[in-house]
Parts: C-alpha cells; sequence; structure tokens
C-alpha cells in the first residue's frame, strides 16, 4: 500500500477573468504544496471559467487562454497539478480539456469525450470529442483523470481502471438544482463501488449569469463510501491522504509517468471531516444568495435597488440582497399609490428597519393622475380596465430605472416563477430590472423560504404571511380574481412544465377541476411572449425559462 495525499481546490471563477482566475488557481496550488499534497485537482474548465459560451469563438479569447496557460505550467512544481482548461489541436479543432501538470511542464492533456449537451448546455457547439483514454503514474500508483459525464457510462473509467488505475480524478462544473447534490453522491458512490475505484469529485462553486455551482466537492471509496466533502456553495480547499494498493501493469503506451513521490518527512495523517448537510429550503436559499452576489459583483455592480410593496416576493427579495451584499448595499422603494394598503406600507417600514437598509418613499398618485389626464381624450368613455392597472406598474418601474441609471443602482425584480408562468405580470413594469431573484421560485416556494429565513432572525413581518397576496392596482384586489389559489396553481404548472403532463393527465392525476385546469395552461400558452423579455434569474429546478423550454411564440396548438 502507498500512501498518496490529494486535495481537491473548489475554486470560484469568473468566465474570462483569466489572469484573476490563473492567480486564484496558483494561490490554491500554494495551499496544497503547503499541506504536503501530492495531487491537486481543479474544476473543468477552472481557468477560463464555466461556461465560456461563445467566447469560444474568439480566437483573440484562445490567444490569450493559452498564454496565461503557458505561463502557469512554468510556476508549477514538485506537484501534481490537474487543470480545467481548453487545448486545441494542430487543426483548430478545440477541447474541453484537463492539463496534467508537474515539474513547470504539461505533461498531456485529457480531452472530455462525452460531451454535455442538452438542458442549458451545448458543448458539441463548441469542442470535439477527445479518444485518447491515458492513466498516469506516480511512482507505483496509477490514477485516471476524466471530466464530469465521462464519469457516468463504464468506458472510459473502465478502461482506466483496467489499465492499472486505483483512483479516478473527476473534474466536474455540475450546476445547482434541487435534490441534484444527494443523485450525483448516489451515483457516484454507485459507480465507485461498481469499478472497486476510489473516485475524487472536484466540483466548480460559484454563480455564472443564471447557473449557480454549488461545490460540495468530495471523495468516495471502493466502497461507495464517501470519506470527504467540501463546503456547499463556498470556496473550499479538501485533503485527504489515500492508501492505494500498487499497480501491477506491465509498460503500456497509454500510461504516462510521472515520476517518483516526493521524498521528504512524512506529514501527520489528515483528520477526515464531513460537512452538515443542508434542509431543501436552506440549500435554496444559500443558492439565491450566491447567485445573486456573483451576478452582481462579477458584473461590476455594488449595490442593488429594489421596489418593496410589503408584499411576501419583494420582502424575500430583499432579505436574499441583504444576505447576499450586505445590508449597505441594499436600498429598498416604497411607491405607494391610493390603491396601496396601509398595512403594506407599515410593513415595509418593519422590513427596511429590521434589515437596516435605506428606504425611499416616492408616491405615484401624481404621476398616475397626469398619464390619466394625458390620455384623457383617447380613453373617453371606456371604462378603467388593466390598462389603468399596468400603468401604475410601468411608473413604478420608470423610476427604479431612473434610480439605476442616475445611482448606477442594480434593479431587482422580484416577480415568481408561478405569476411569471401565468403571465400575471407588466411588461415593462414590474418585470424591469437587471436580475429576478426568484424568477425560478414557485410561489409556495417563496413562502417556505421566508419562513426559513425567519428562522434565523424574524425579519419578515408576520402580517406578510397572513394577509392575501395582492397586486394592488385596484381597490380590494386579489390575485385570487385572476389565478387560483397558488397551492392549486403550483401543482398544475409543475404537472405541465416540469413533467410535461398533458391536459387530460393533469385531470386525471391531480383531481383538480378541469376549468381551472385548462384556464392556466391557456394562460401559459399565450404568455410565452412575455417570458422572453424577462431578465435573467438564478436557477433553481430542473427546468427554467428560456435555456431547457424552448416554446414558439407563435403557436396556435390546443389540447382542448
Amino acid at each position: 500500500m502507498r500512501k498518496i495525499r490529494i486535495a481537491l481546490s473548489q475554486i470560484n471563477p469568473t468566465v474570462g477573468a483569466l489572469s484573476k482566475n490563473s492567480k486564484k488557481i496558483l494561490d490554491f496550488v500554494k495551499r496544497a504544496e503547503n499541506e504536503k499534497a501530492d495531487i491537486v485537482v481543479f474544476p473543468e474548465l477552472a481557468l477560463c471559467g464555466y461556461p465560456p459560451q461563445d467566447l469560444l469563438f474568439k480566437n483573440t479569447f484562445l490567444k490569450d487562454h493559452f498564454k496565461i496557460l503557458k505561463k502557469l505550467e512554468k510556476k508549477v512544481g514538485k506537484i501534481v497539478v490537474i487543470l480545467g482548461c481548453v487545448d486545441r489541436d494542430k487543426k483548430g479543432n478545440i477541447y474541453n480539456s484537463a492539463a496534467i501538470i508537474f515539474n513547470k511542464k504539461i505533461v498531456s492533456f485529457y480531452h472530455k469525450m462525452d460531451l454535455f449537451n442538452y438542458g442549458v448546455f451545448d458543448e458539441k457547439r463548441y469542442f470535439q470529442p477527445g479518444r485518447k483514454i491515458n492513466v498516469f503514474k506516480i511512482g507505483e500508483i496509477i490514477f485516471g483523470v476524466n471530466i464530469f459525464e465521462d464519469i457516468f457510462p463504464d468506458k472510459v473509467a473502465k478502461e482506466q481502471k483496467n489499465k492499472g488505475a486505483k483512483l479516478i480524478l473527476n473534474l466536474c462544473a455540475s450546476h445547482y438544482c434541487v435534490r441534484k447534490n444527494y443523485l450525483r453522491k448516489k451515483i457516484i458512490k454507485e459507480k465507485a463501488k461498481k469499478l472497486n475505484l476510489y473516485i475524487a469529485f472536484a466540483n466548480l462553486v460559484g454563480g455564472q449569469d443564471e447557473l449557480v455551482f454549488d461545490g460540495a466537492s468530495f471523495i468516495v471509496d471502493p466502497k461507495g463510501k464517501e470519506i470527504i466533502e467540501a463546503k456547499q456553495f463556498e470556496e473550499d480547499l479538501i485533503l485527504c491522504d489515500l492508501f492505494l494498493k500498487e499497480s501491477k501493469v506491465k509498460k503500456h503506451k497509454n500510461i504516462i509517468n510521472l515520476g517518483q513521490l516526493k521524498k521528504e518527512k512524512k506529514p501527520p495523517l489528515i483528520k477526515r471531516k464531513k460537512e452538515k448537510s443542508f434542509s431543501q429550503w436552506q440549500e435554496i436559499y444559500q443558492a439565491l444568495v450566491l447567485g445573486t452576489r456573483d451576478y452582481v459583483l462579477k458584473n461590476g455592480f455594488k449595490k442593488v435597488v429594489i421596489g418593496l410593496s410589503g408584499g411576501i416576493d419583494s420582502c424575500l427579495t430583499c432579505a436574499i440582497a441583504c444576505d447576499a451584499l450586505g445590508n449597505e448595499n441594499v436600498i429598498g422603494v416604497s411607491m405607494p399609490s391610493k390603491y396601496s394598503s396601509l398595512e403594506g406600507q407599515k410593513d415595509v417600514e418593519k422590513l427596511a428597519k429590521n434589515l437596516k437598509i435605506k428606504l425611499l418613499k416616492i408616491g405615484i398618485d401624481k404621476i398616475f393622475s397626469i398619464y390619466l389626464q394625458t390620455l384623457k381624450k383617447e380613453f373617453k368613455n371606456l371604462k378603467p380596465d388593466v390598462t389603468e392597472e399596468n400603468l401604475q406598474a410601468r411608473i413604478r418601474g420608470n423610476i427604479l430605472m431612473a434610480l439605476s441609471n442616475k445611482f448606477g443602482w442594480l434593479v431587482l425584480s422580484t416577480g415568481n416563477k408561478s405569476e411569471i408562468f401565468c403571465g400575471y405580470c407588466t411588461l415593462y413594469g414590474d418585470m424591469v430590472g437587471g436580475l429576478d431573484v426568484l424568477k425560478d421560485v414557485y410561489k409556495t416556494w417563496v413562502y417556505k423560504l421566508a419562513e426559513f429565513r425567519n428562522q434565523k432572525k424574524q425579519i419578515i413581518p408576520l402580517s406578510v404571511f397572513k394577509r392575501a397576496p395582492s397586486a394592488e392596482l385596484k381597490p380590494n384586489q386579489k390575485d385570487q380574481d385572476v389565478l387560483p389559489p397558488y397551492p392549486i396553481l403550483d401543482k398544475i404548472l409543475k404537472a405541465y412544465i416540469q413533467e410535461n403532463k398533458s391536459y387530460k393527465e393533469i385531470a386525471r392525476e391531480k383531481k383538480i377541476d378541469k376549468k381551472v385546469i385548462k384556464k392556466v395552461i391557456e394562460m401559459v400558452d399565450k404568455n410565452e411572449y412575455k417570458k422572453r423579455q424577462l431578465p435573467p434569474g438564478i436557477k433553481i429546478t430542473l427546468l427554467t425559462f428560456e435555456k431547457e423550454r424552448k416554446m414558439p411564440l407563435t403557436n396556435q396548438y390546443k389540447e382542448f
């Protein structure tokens, strides 16, 4: 048996920030060296950030990437660095790769074979699949390197095992979805047990556009038991001592010899640690906080502004923003009209006081009356309807955008998934903003997340939970005037959108009034054009708006 010390570097790179990412990588390499690690593993495409998308079509970007990679390799000493990066062959084909760097030299590249081409990713648009399966020898230990999906089918890992590998190092950029951490662990534990191998899973962490990478890197043993796990939603460096059998294989052209392990005084064994598991609502909340923080800061903003109505959505968005950015960087704006409830306005003031944020109060009645007076001739003899309601929402949107332009604050919109899918939102009104924090959060989940946040400290007034949801754009308005009760609505939406169930299947399985189901489906299909004009939002479910659900705007298909 030979001891080898593995370090997994769970870092938060920024797409395109090549120099910054390189510095972070070298800092983690140094930390791993100080801990006497033999191998340090970084996530998939850690050098350029993931996913780089059409930056990969820019020749200048690729040139800069390879230049930075060349500088980086010269700074790697007697530690094996496995780094996610791009490689390019003589024909100009590019590959999603792992560079194996040792003793100031890139010894080899592994090219990802099973390219991710479903859901939110389209790697086949950019990369060619790899063809060669190598293994690497350090001292008497042989290990394999592969990238994310390559670990799931048996082909790559099984061939690496047949070439003598006792350990697989998997570089990954696995984005967060509800329960995904549990599912990927389950799959990899089963794989380790089936192949009788150690598997180290080095995952990315951080927010990138709509995506959140949750980290939670880990190592499992050949029995499928988890040995060590990194923090979730944070950068982390974890180290683990593995005792591996020497690989008794003859020389083979696909075994690349890296040399001997460092000969120095043996450091004490690393104590294994187990991170506490998050509850479902804690996990979702942390994903929203990380996604908000990274979207705001990586795009160069320092402060955000939020329209506060006293409703549950704006209260939760404000709490998430404060946890992500600090309360000194969050500005709330109350924009009451004659239809705004006194209770709602009081709740806004309580929330602002509890969170210790700056609160601006800008009434809209005067502006609204000017609009009505201006349109008086055109609207003559016509009854007030949704037009006047939308005017108020658009006035509020204009005020928020004016503040954004004047002070450089990013507007966070507050729409939730249930309302958005039904089109219960106003174009150029409550839909304005640079980021919609709750875009992928069902209304019933909004309440659960708000309850979770209040467990830590009650910041959202209890009256917010008790008051019936309302847009407050006309007298005595309630959301249920237009929408079914949210528990029923969310059941229909999950079945129709997430599970792709038909009208008849939903009626049969959910035992909900057929008229209600029909109404919801019609609202979803009719308002596709609105969803295309939304700001980006943080993905937390398996199916979101633009990426996975691609419906035509012009669509006359009807199920009933």
